[in-house]
């Protein structure tokens, strides 16, 4: 593999004094782009040292690899790291008729962790049919699952629904129905999310209220975990060319709040190998349910690669390794071509890389595979 020296640092020592490497270095990964990776220097010879002047040392970014796919034909990922130390995992089922969790104390041990079936369809009516998208959230004391069902009626009669439990291990315990997110239009509408800001929770979800989408966003402020108020508030429709390939969508949304401001990813198109993601942001301080206070990237930020084989990229999640660093959990497929509808082709396998951030305080996504490892610094040691 053909490795890249992507930044010199300089170091200085006394004579006979061996040089103090830094363990870590700011690089530049990208243009306008900077991170702080751990470094593994190359042994220093003696020799080196000893003798006024200079030499030059290499080193090898030592970037976390993660498990690519992470977990197989689990679209819709979500991870959460809660205050216990347990990474929790769930995402859609294959067969769209359960909600399934797992944890382990790091994601590496993700993929081999028990998986949990703690909650299944019901037999008919509300919630029989179309098991989409769960996330699971802590809030005031209590696990909250949020997820999308249709009726076996209607199949296409999707709503967004809510499971709470109280118990302290949200793989056991019991997942009691809070019911439906009733919204101000009773329309499909799927993949609520929901986030703590300034004092105030707000639900962010994709929901078809014009007869040309198929989902525009919407967000309003929340009551309770499953209760929306006030106003239900249009964040974005589909009008940008990327986004309306094979359908005219916005959906899957997922919020971050970083460097003053706050961004929702989503993603457009068509389920397939045209399925991209965007990017929305506010200042933290604007009023979140004024659709004034956003701004909409007129480029898609995440997409198919043919390098890496990664197609159909979205339906993201974030969340942070232990130390803090922002991770990008999404589905992609390993080939281009489908069989049929998409929506039933199975291999969207949930992936996670690490997300940087640009210069001016926006995310760098890069693209779906971005890895670091065997990249290259040098270091100057300066010998007086």
């Amino acid at each position: 593999m053909k490795v890249k020296t992507i930044h010199d640092v300089d170091v200085h020592t006394s004579r006979g004094v061996p040089p103090d490497l830094p363990s870590r270095v700011k690089v530049a990964i990208a243009e306008e782009v900077e991170a702080n990776v751990e470094v593994k220097w190359n042994d220093v010879k003696e020799q080196d040292f000893q003798i006024p002047g200079s030499f030059k040392v290499e080193g090898t970014i030592q970037d976390k690899d993660y498990p690519n796919p992470l977990i197989e034909q689990r679209a819709d990922p979500y991870i959460y790291l809660h205050d216990d130390g347990f990474y929790y995992f769930t995402a859609s089922h294959p067969l769209y008729d359960r909600i399934v969790l797992r944890r382990a104390s790091t994601i590496e041990g993700l993929p081999d962790a028990e998986e949990v079936v703690v909650w299944e369809k019901h037999e008919s009516g509300l919630m029989s049919e179309h098991i989409w998208a769960p996330e699971i959230h802590f809030i005031d004391g209590k696990w909250y699952i949020y997820f999308a069902g249709g009726e076996k009626e209607d199949v296409w009669a999707i709503r967004p629904y809510v499971l709470e439990n109280d118990h302290a291990n949200p793989l056991e315990g019991e997942w009691m129905e809070k019911g439906q997110i009733n919204t101000e239009f009773q329309s499909f509408s799927l993949d609520a999310t929901t986030f703590e800001h300034n004092g105030k929770r707000f639900l962010v979800w994709a929901q078809k209220v014009q007869e040309d989408t198929i989902s525009n966003l919407y967000i309003s402020e929340m009551a309770n975990p499953w209760t929306i108020k006030g106003p239900q508030v249009l964040l974005a429709a589909p009008e940008y060319e990327w986004e309306k390939q094979g359908f005219d969508v916005n959906e899957g949304p997922a919020v971050i709040g970083r460097n003053g401001r706050v961004f929702i990813s989503y993603s457009g198109s068509a389920t397939d190998d045209r399925y991209a993601m965007g990017l929305l942001e506010a200042d933290q301080n604007s009023d979140l349910l004024d659709p004034d206070s956003w701004t909409k990237h007129s480029e898609p930020v995440f997409a198919s690669c043919k390098k890496t084989e990664e197609y159909g990229p979205g339906h993201n999640s974030f969340t942070t390794d232990k130390d803090g660093t922002d991770l990008l959990v999404y589905h992609a497929r390993p080939y281009k071509n489908i069989q049929g509808n998409p929506l039933y082709d199975h291999n969207r396998h949930a992936r996670i890389q690490r997300m940087f951030w640009k210069k001016d305080g926006t995310p760098f996504f890069g693209y779906p595979g971005f890895r670091l490892e065997n990249r290259k610094v040098r270091a100057t040691v300066y010998v007086k």
